[in-house]
């Protein structure tokens, strides 16, 4: 663990981009009792819900009147079931913490074998952990260790997974877009973009309106009908979208590759504003009050302030400047991010100041999650680590011996985390 060694720069010339963007909505190009169907969706035949399915429906009517009112990730955070993760940063605001227990030394439980190598976070609900390979399948393994089920969905897939109610929804580097029945994993229905998926789905719900957000290679992030799979809405930036959609207020908050931060309406796909970060964006942004908090390739992390749309402060570390590839988890006053210089960073969440920071040995693509008073980080060596989230002092580390690209699931105490080996792994009191 090593102290303060970073710098900020000014940033009083950086504020919102006001390029103009074509958003292609359903709803404005004519006649919706009229319109055709989407021919990018494909429609599997509908499937009665089941009566767990129906106990989500009532659950979700009554919390949707929260998420409308403008509080939904804070809601959905709190709102989410035990034993669940559902997205690949555990909330709606993409935090990255956990609200399990986890043994002081965690131990190896089981691990599970896949097809092919992982590049994608776990996602975990109802008893379910699904991932997906590069090999293109798709995986539903029960907590115990032991298959669910697997399908095939004909590319890699290298973004993690969501879970709403009992369907996961997963993109894959063919462009499409899958529903998937959690239990089953029976294909409820696909949605076909038209580049490659790298980056997870989102949710947002408001009133009747439930939307699935997805970007791509394409440039465009879609809106998709919860329910059906048809496209609600497109909007499009001018380059590739790598990450996930953050909730704030209403709003999809992501970066891209054309160097902006783009706060836009989940519901209709309409602009609400474009923050020039300057870089490719290829991480997802955490959202924590009114800032977005955001890795870029050239080796800078920035706060943005979405009421005023200006660049807050900057973080870069002059003596590498090598990407941050991995998305923050935000906690109390700190911010966590891992860098491809080997180091987990800690900052103030305030005013962009280093706190400490830990050499790994090895390079830091995946994102941390904050657990309790430690935060746990993989890195590219294969190493798993547990540090002290105030001082950075590692209190347990575990050599899995194979690089880890994505964060791990942390739920029910235990840690699940997927490695190139192909292998997810459980670990926590035996």
């Amino acid at each position: 663990m090593e102290r303060p060694g970073g710098t900020m720069r000014p940033v009083e010339n950086w504020g919102p981009w006001n390029g103009s963007r074509k958003i292609q909505s359903r709803e404005t190009q004519g006649d919706q009792q009229d319109r055709e169907p989407d021919p990018t969706t494909k429609i599997i035949p509908h499937m009665e819900p089941s009566v767990s399915q129906r106990h989500m429906h009532t659950f979700a009517a009554r919390i949707f009147p929260l998420l409308a009112a403008g509080i939904f990730s804070a809601q959905l955070t709190l709102a989410q079931q035990p034993g669940c993760w559902t997205n690949f940063r555990g909330d709606a605001a993409l935090t990255g913490v956990s609200r399990a227990e986890l043994p002081a030394r965690p131990e190896l439980l089981w691990n599970f074998k896949t097809d092919d190598a992982i590049r994608a976070a776990p996602v975990v609900c109802g008893g379910t952990i699904v991932v997906g390979t590069v090999g293109g399948s798709l995986y539903g393994i029960h907590t115990d260790g032991t298959l669910g089920w697997k399908i095939a969905t004909d590319n890699a897939i290298e973004g993690p997974a969501l879970i709403v109610g009992e369907t996961a929804y997963v993109g894959n580097l063919g462009g499409t877009l899958h529903a998937v029945d959690l239990a089953s994993g029976n294909v409820r229905w696909t949605y076909q973009t038209e580049n490659q998926i790298m980056g997870s789905p989102a949710f947002y719900a408001s009133g009747d309106r439930e939307v699935i957000l997805v970007g791509s290679y394409d440039y465009y992030l879609h809106g998709v009908d919860l329910r059906t799979g048809k496209g609600l809405w497109k909007y499009e930036t001018n380059n590739f979208i790598n990450g996930a959609c953050a909730l704030y207020r209403g709003k999809a908050v992501f970066g891209g590759c054309d160097g902006l931060v783009h706060l836009v309406d989940a519901s209709s796909g309409v602009s609400g504003a474009e923050m020039e970060i300057a870089t490719y964006v290829a991480s997802s942004a955490a959202v924590d009050g009114h800032h977005a908090l955001v890795g870029d390739y050239d080796g800078r992390f920035s706060s943005v302030d979405l009421e005023s749309q200006q660049v807050r402060w900057v973080f870069e570390n002059s003596e590498s400047n090598l990407p941050f590839i991995g998305s923050p988890a935000v906690y109390g006053d700190h911010v966590y991010i891992g860098n491809q210089d080997k180091y987990l960073y800690c900052l103030n969440k305030n005013t962009g100041e280093l706190v400490w920071k830990y050499n790994t040995g090895g390079r830091v693509d995946a994102s941390p999650v904050v657990v309790g008073d430690r935060v746990l980080v993989a890195n590219m060596r294969g190493d798993l680590f547990l540090l002290d989230r105030k001082t950075g002092e590692p209190s347990w580390t575990y050599e899995l011996g194979t690089p880890v690209y994505s964060n791990p699931a942390v739920v029910s105490n235990r840690i699940y985390v997927a490695g190139d080996d192909g292998r997810v792994y459980c670990f926590g009191k035996k």
